[in-house]
């Protein structure tokens, strides 16, 4: 049982302190990288911190019911640190899933046909959304830590 917390927690850990990378480290430090350049590192960056992402949408709530299940006897008798942390991590995976597949796609799209216009539109639409999802992910950690003690 601890292996699957640990590896629960070091899951919502990377998808969350990707984000923040991302969004706090990385963002500044292409700002001055000319548009083609800028716009194509995030779209490289994207395409290998998403399958990452993708392992953490599939095991977080598979881990997290199975925790749920096993530890609190079920969904009826969870406590509310629990339930708020299931909520959040559903927003969490709906925000990624759009991000993936609208304005990731069109960022992709716009690198690859020369158009850095449809790309810009769509990595600032993406800076927008992960900054939301990363800050639902930092309430969630901060849930998780309190509510489990």
């Amino acid at each position: 049982m601890s292996y699957l917390i640990a590896i629960h927690g070091l899951l919502a850990m990377l998808w969350v302190g990707g984000m923040f990378f991302a969004y706090v480290i990385l963002r500044p430090a292409a700002q001055p990288l000319e548009t083609p350049h800028r716009l194509a590192l995030w779209s490289r960056t994207f395409g290998r911190f998403f399958p990452w992402v993708w392992a953490a949408v599939a095991v977080l709530p598979a881990s997290g019911y199975y925790l749920a299940i096993t530890s609190f006897g079920g969904m009826a008798t969870l406590p509310p640190f629990v339930n708020i942390m299931q909520v959040l991590g559903i927003l969490m995976i709906l925000l990624y899933l759009h991000v993936y597949f609208a304005p990731y796609r069109r960022l992709r799209q716009g690198v690859e046909n020369g158009d850095f216009v449809k790309a810009g539109h769509a990595l600032a639409q993406i800076r927008r959304l992960v900054g939301i999802n990363m800050g639902l992910g930092l309430v969630t950690i901060f849930v998780a830590l309190v509510g489990a003690h």
